[in-house]
């Protein structure tokens, strides 16, 4: 129960900073290795009120008896053979998904100068280049997987889907919602750096919120 209690933890710190509304996101737990099984928040719920016995596992197959599995969970299981991590959590955060769009050609957003870097796993210096890989987005999320993959292992602890947001793990779940945290204020700096106006001053200059 402790782990699946860290992971609901972990949901609702997220979904109190905007990374998870109108039920976006998806986060795992390894729950056991051999074979690898996956405590997941079920698909289609608000992530807001999410708890510990909630959650489902899904097993090596991505197949579950207690409830409905994300078909983003190909994906989780992909992250957590290929890195070894304990925790995968994604989120979907406004300006990571404007990034994410507006470098998405490049293939990469490259985070440099900001003592925020030391907060990822292994970075000592705020000196470090940490190019963020950024994939299409695809609904074929096997294929994606599959895609993915073998580049995982120099991924900086998390990448972007182009139009979707962002994918990072951890060694446990701590870790993984470390790195979520400081890879998206990473990208908040960066938006605004590149001057970007503010989301708020936009809905207050039109008067109201963006449909869809």
């Amino acid at each position: 129960m402790a782990l699946r209690q860290e992971l609901t933890a972990a949901i609702a710190a997220l979904y109190a900073r905007g990374y998870a509304l109108g039920t976006g996101g998806n986060f795992s737990a390894v729950a056991d290795r051999e074979p690898l099984r996956l405590w997941m928040a079920p698909s289609g719920v608000d992530k807001g009120t999410v708890t510990a016995e909630d959650l489902i596992l899904v097993d090596e197959d991505g197949h579950s008896t207690m409830g409905k599995v994300s078909a983003e969970a190909s994906l989780h299981r992909a992250i957590a053979l290929a890195t070894g991590a304990g925790a995968v959590l994604h989120t979907h955060s406004v300006l990571g998904t404007v990034l994410s769009m507006a470098h998405g050609s490049a293939g990469y957003i490259r985070l440099q100068g900001y003592e925020m870097l030391k907060g990822l796993a292994g970075i000592t210096t705020h000196t470090a280049a940490v190019d963020l890989p950024i994939w299409p987005n695809s609904q074929d999320m096997e294929g994606l997987a599959a895609r993915v993959t073998p580049h995982l292992a120099t991924a900086p602890w998390g990448f972007l889907l182009a139009g979707h947001g962002l994918y990072a793990w951890g060694r446990n779940v701590f870790e993984a919602r470390r790195h979520v945290e400081v890879l998206e204020f990473l990208l908040a700096v960066r938006y605004h750096a590149q001057g970007y106006p503010s989301p708020s001053a936009e809905v207050t200059a039109t008067g109201r919120e963006a449909d869809g």
